[in-house]
């Protein structure tokens, strides 16, 4: 049975790709299931609506230093991203747009990112957003800001949602290492 393609591979160009630090590339390129761990600094607002909006969403709650663990499932036509915080669980189906977009789904909602390279790191461009299927109008959806890199070798995430009205819904910012690629 042929092992399944990894998304981001096929959605960033051929020569960008191979710019991109070893350590991105193996996050997102290597084997049909990965394992990794590493810490992550979690941020939010801390009033309710933001809470609320974030259980509906399965982010984790705010925490220096939170303990995290990964594990990439690739199949086919998709990849499960599972992200365990020490303050919460984090679950995403990824998957190609007709538009060679990346989609990633969280709960009811349908984020569509471009990615484009920027330096030896992709920066995750949100393009449209889709709640239960339906089109967001574009200032619903404020400002998010996502990039994967490499800080001092390991694989490294920084990620910040600012929603008009609940302000800072979640930011996260930490590194990971795989632990197992199978």
């Amino acid at each position: 049975m042929a092992q399944p393609l990894a998304l981001f591979p096929a959605l960033i160009d051929a020569a960008d790709w191979r710019r991109l630090h070893p350590a991105v590339q193996r996050m997102h390129a290597e084997g049909t299931t990965i394992e990794a761990s590493g810490r992550a600094d979690v941020r939010g607002a801390t009033h309710a609506s933001a809470r609320w909006a974030r259980r509906l969403l399965t982010l984790p709650e705010p925490g220096d230093a939170q303990a995290i663990s990964l594990t990439i499932e690739r199949h086919a036509t998709q990849e499960r991203w599972t992200r365990r915080f020490a303050r919460g669980r984090m679950q995403s189906t990824l998957r190609q747009g007709s538009d060679l977009r990346l989609l990633e789904r969280l709960g009811p909602v349908t984020l569509h990112f471009s990615l484009l390279r920027d330096g030896d790191a992709i920066d995750w461009q949100l393009r449209h957003v889709r709640l239960l299927g339906v089109p967001l109008p574009r200032a619903w959806f404020g400002t998010v800001f996502s990039r994967s890199g490499a800080r001092d070798g390991r694989y490294a995430f920084d990620i910040d949602v600012q929603l008009p009205l609940l302000g800072q819904l979640i930011a996260y910012r930490g590194w990971l290492e795989i632990d197992h690629v199978q």
